[in-house]
């Protein structure tokens, strides 16, 4: 598995350090899941002002989240299945994460903000594979789903 990672600071908060661990985070969590192939996907880092504004254009919730996830797998109406050629990548799509709310969470619930990064790393990454929340059976599975991965790579709650 060979996972590509397009990495975009535009709050110029996160790290070098922090941002090389979200990238073993994924890579972790692709194996994790068992993901094969050429992956790739976006990951961008943003104000509250920033996802505010996709939140309100995209989903029409006009108030800042935490994290977005546009998922190019996903199929909605009328439309037809991106299925790569064999020698093409598998593209999952884009996430989002507030810079700012991953602060104001990790101070919230009283752990560090690399652990309220990865969270949400994750979170998003597992909306891109197709998992949501949308249910109490289905919250329950991607949720546990979420810790395993997270308290597998070192990344626990306290």
């Amino acid at each position: 598995m060979t996972m590509t990672i397009d990495m975009n600071d535009e709050t110029n908060q996160v790290t070098e350090a922090q941002q090389q661990d979200v990238i073993q985070l994924i890579d972790h969590a692709a194996a994790f899941l068992g993901l094969a192939g050429e992956i790739e996907l976006s990951l961008t880092f943003v104000t509250n002002a920033r996802i505010h504004e996709i939140n309100r254009d995209y989903r029409h919730i006009d108030r800042p989240t935490d994290v977005i996830s546009f998922a190019l797998e996903e199929m909605g109406e009328d439309e037809v299945a991106i299925v790569p050629e064999d020698d093409e990548p598998r593209v999952l799509g884009d996430i989002i994460v507030s810079i700012e709310k991953t602060k104001e969470q990790a101070e919230s619930y009283g752990h560090s903000f690399e652990r309220e990064l990865g969270f949400l790393v994750i979170h998003g990454l597992l909306h891109l594979l197709g998992y949501d929340h949308m249910n109490e059976e289905d919250e329950k599975k991607m949720f546990g789903l979420q810790e395993e991965i997270l308290s597998s790579y070192g990344l626990s709650r306290s």
